[in-house]
């Protein structure tokens, strides 16, 4: 058994291994010898030279060129990280005519959002660390101090009470160390059997080599957790031999083997085999590599921020990251750098060999086909177990999808999605459910409820007043006697390939289907985001349902992302299809019944924004009628703001 008193020094100046210089990587941690490091150098140099050739002979590129978006790409892909612009995605678009949309700042400043987590202002991405502590959960999350995009990490820090009403705190670590120069990464928080904690995270070197690295309080009195030591010794792994010197990140929550020890996976790749590689450790300084991988998948390249948790088979509530047994499934999940996707897999952990086996090896993590937390923008995301509560919750960034120069005019970029509690489907037993937090329910203001039967071909209005923040929760019922008509008519054809993204949109219909809530839309209808079922016939004659997002339409605006997002969603007999959408400004969270399936978009308006949002209900199936059953409410804001005295209600000295 593990304890603090083996790990942490006697106070934040004295560390057991304090004598130890750490100037350099020891030769026992290299993998690299010195000629590739020239090597390195080398190419840096031609890449530097080749950019100055650029702007030396052909001036600065316009807005829309793609060399441009050349640079913006190489700004994180050099450091070793998945690209973290879109530029390069609507710089090739058809919708891309001309010079890029002239964003103005009224517009801009209408897209900040109220209620999700964002800081002040600047960039923001992976969430990293996330605990409850002393009575607070801490929020931490990879910040650029300096400008709205990537470059510059350190690690942001908030507390709430809630996980909605945050508190900024001052910055949990900086990169002031050559293991962590060109960036503190992103990490995990493992508590400890006496209830203290200790902090895992990716260092990018002085030569940019990924390393991982210990921290931890300074002062474990503090329930704030404001100070953080890094430990003399770091870093404290190192890549390995035949892992690349970028490819080697983002270590997990350490979870108990059998025989007392601590084990951590870190994400990798060799070749195109997306890799989680094991470690085995009793203090966190000192590790065991094992030989075997927990898991590999061919043709999946990078594994970002991998997470691995247990589930219960039985029961909705969270699991500690440690706990094994019969009727527990666990869940590996990692972030695909080449695609931006997170993809999870349900299968059984083998403690014994420190391997992991999928249930459905044709849905494995990272195969296209398979499971995802969220089918539109959500990455590179992070659970961790609330004991407060006895939940698991799982956080996960929201990156734009607009420009790179439209977020430099609004000076930020990225929020995080709601927190969501995320466990086992025990109906089905095949996929996850997530759910926002039930303290969400508490920015909740009035209340409006309706019963409508919707005619195909139709769009009513819903009066709601201003639908800029807004969470709808909804029951749809299609009449049986067009079901019946469309299954004993041969003269329908079956849906036999119908898919979310490929099949046109909302505006495509269908016998049964598309049908739910244009939101974020103008009066006129100008510009909406369409969330919405649609339903299949199969082969079979059985139904087969789609839950989907169309921010196609959702902005004027041509230098913006606008996809069709969705994917299948399961749903048995007897249930009827629902629906839960929370709006806010410029994020739409989707959830499909009671979140099987997830949707999260970012959209831009340009005229739907202020006192000119609207809400419509749709149904735009060729033969069905449907009857929506829904509730709405108005969200107020949640008013983050930086920590105060008066926050722990104590007067204010000024």
């Amino acid at each position: 058994m593990a304890s603090s008193e083996s790990l942490l020094p006697v106070s934040s100046q004295q560390d057991p291994l304090s004598d130890s210089r750490c100037d350099s990587i020891p030769e026992s941690r290299r993998r690299r010898p010195i000629k590739v490091h020239l090597a390195i150098y080398s190419g840096f140099l031609l890449i530097a030279l080749y950019v100055t050739l650029i702007i030396t002979h052909g001036g600065s590129a316009p807005k829309n060129d793609v060399n441009d978006d050349t640079t913006v790409e190489s700004r994180a892909r050099l450091a070793g990280v998945s690209e973290k612009s879109n530029d390069h995605i609507w710089n090739l678009s058809n919708d891309l005519k001309g010079e890029a949309f002239a964003w103005n700042n009224t517009v801009l400043s209408w897209q900040r959002t109220a209620f999700h987590f964002q800081p002040e202002k600047n960039w923001m991405n992976d969430p990293n660390g996330p605990l409850f502590y002393k009575g607070w959960y801490h929020f931490f999350y990879q910040y650029n101090p300096n400008a709205a995009v990537w470059g510059d990490i350190v690690w942001g820090h908030a507390v709430s009470k809630d996980l909605i009403h945050w508190l900024y705190l001052p910055f949990a670590m900086v990169p002031d160390q050559w293991y962590d120069a060109n960036g503190v990464w992103t990490g995990s928080a493992t508590f400890l059997d006496d209830g203290s904690i200790v902090m895992l995270y990716t260092g990018s070197t002085d030569k940019f080599v990924q390393v991982q690295n210990l921290a931890y309080p300074e002062d474990p009195k503090d329930p704030l957790l404001l100070k953080w030591t890094k430990f003399s010794g770091n870093p404290v792994l190192v890549p390995p031999p035949g892992i690349g010197a970028k490819d080697f990140r983002d270590p997990t929550t350490a979870w108990k083997t059998s025989d007392g020890k601590w084990r951590i996976t870190i994400g990798s790749k060799i070749n195109r085999t997306g890799i989680s590689l094991i470690y085995d450790t009793t203090d966190f300084k000192t590790y065991e590599k094992h030989e075997t991988l927990l898991h590999q998948v061919p043709n999946t390249g990078m594994w970002e921020c991998v997470d691995f948790y247990p589930v219960s088979k039985t029961k909705d509530k969270g699991l500690d990251t440690s706990v094994n047994g019969p009727d527990v499934k666990h869940i590996i999940k990692a972030s695909m750098d080449d695609t931006r996707i997170d993809h999870y897999a349900i299968g059984t952990y083998y403690d014994s060999n420190a391997t992991w086996v999928p249930d459905n090896p044709s849905i494995d993590v990272g195969i296209s086909t398979g499971l995802r937390y969220d089918y539109g923008k959500f990455y590179a995301s992070k659970t961790f177990y609330d004991q407060h509560k006895g939940r698991r919750i799982l956080w996960g960034w929201i990156g734009e999808s607009d420009s790179e120069a439209a977020d430099v005019q609004k000076g930020w970029s990225s929020v995080q999605g709601i927190p969501r509690t995320v466990a086992l489907d025990t109906k089905t037993g095949k996929n996850l459910v997530q759910w926002p937090v039930k303290e969400i329910e508490s920015l909740r203001l009035g209340r409006k409820k309706f019963h409508m039967k919707v005619e195909p071909g139709t769009v009513v209005p819903v009066d709601v007043g201003p639908a800029a923040q807004l969470d709808i929760e909804a029951e749809f019922k299609i009449k049986k006697d067009d079901l019946e008509v469309v299954f004993g008519d041969d003269s329908v054809e079956d849906d036999k390939e119908f898919s979310c993204e490929t099949s046109g949109g909302a505006t495509v219909r269908g016998a049964l289907g598309p049908f739910g809530f244009s939101v974020l839309a103008d009066q006129s209808l100008s510009e909406q985001t369409q969330v919405y079922f649609y339903v299949t016939k199969g082969k079979d004659s059985k139904l087969k349902t789609f839950f989907c997002t169309d921010t196609s339409r959702s902005t004027m605006a041509n230098d913006v992302v606008k996809p069709v997002y969705g994917s299948f969603v399961p749903v048995l007999r007897g249930e009827k299809l629902t629906m839960r959408i929370l709006v806010d400004h410029s994020i739409i969270e989707g959830f499909g019944q009671g979140g099987r399936t997830c949707i999260t978009s970012r959209v831009y308006p340009t005229k739907a924004i202020y006192g000119a949002t609207r809400l419509f209900l749709f149904n735009n199936a060729i033969d069905a009628t449907i009857t929506a059953s829904f509730k709405v409410w108005q969200m107020n804001s949640a008013f983050i703001h930086p920590f105060s005295a008066d926050d722990l209600g104590v007067p204010s000295s000024t």
